[in-house]
């Protein structure tokens, strides 16, 4: 029963999908088919990372308040909890948005780590597609001189890694302060990143620098559309 799901509920469509923009969108490149289902899977997921943008806007303001309230009932853990529980109901802090939207991403990577590891060739493929796709024939896994389907990259996975460090450092650069935990974070983060995604084929560094990049352009777009109202509120004030 769970492998019929697996089979035709999920896996079974997202080959599809791959095959069909392989042909029509990607001009026969599955590198590049890899990356336009990550972005056209990201377009499907926009409503949950605007709610996850705006969690992280409101739980910025909640945690500027949290630590005043902090600071006024400093002797006081009951009065402490209770503030915060009042500062979370305040600005509805869930995070059923990013894990949702994180659960999705990483069950689509789980899904193309299986469709390379069954095999983009020959009767496989036949019998995968649907009877409305066409067979592409033998299927291209180069990509710019690298093959997709290989692992061991050291070039996608240190790229992968590092846009992940300074999107991380960009990403705080205001904060003055940081404890050990957030500094082993920082630094070790990225690394297990490289050597994760330096032993499975090169196709997760694609999905996951494209997904990184897509956040990325998310956030900017946010912060440009919101920077006049605050510059508003600013002069108001």
């Amino acid at each position: 029963m769970i492998d019929s799901i697996w089979y035709y509920v999920l896996f079974q469509p997202l080959f599809n999908a791959l095959i069909w923009i392989y042909i029509n969108i990607a001009g026969f490149n599955l590198g590049w088919a890899v990356v336009w289902l990550t972005i056209f899977l990201r377009i499907l997921l926009l409503p949950l990372s605007i709610i996850s943008v705006l969690t992280a806007d409101r739980r910025e303001k909640a945690a500027a308040e949290t630590n005043k309230a902090m600071l006024a009932y400093k002797n006081d853990r009951i009065a402490q909890r209770e503030a915060t529980r009042r500062v979370m109901r305040k600005y509805h802090i869930s995070p059923w948005a990013s894990v949702l939207n994180l659960t999705i991403q990483l069950l689509v990577l789980v899904l193309l780590y299986q469709v390379f590891l069954q095999g983009i060739t020959g009767e496989h493929v036949i019998k995968t597609l649907y009877p409305v796709i066409d067979y592409p024939g033998k299927i291209d896994t180069n990509f710019y001189g690298f093959d997709v389907g290989v692992g061991h990259n050291s070039i996608w996975a240190g790229l992968a890694s590092l846009y992940l460090l300074l999107s991380t450092l960009i990403a705080t650069r205001r904060q003055k302060h940081w404890d050990k935990s957030e500094m082993y974070f920082i630094i070790f983060f990225p690394i297990f990143t490289f050597f994760a995604l330096w032993y499975l084929p090169m196709v997760k560094s694609l999905f996951i620098l494209t997904t990184m990049m897509f956040s990325d352009i998310i956030k900017i777009i946010h912060y440009f559309a919101h920077r006049p109202e605050k510059k508003a509120v600013a002069t108001h004030s």
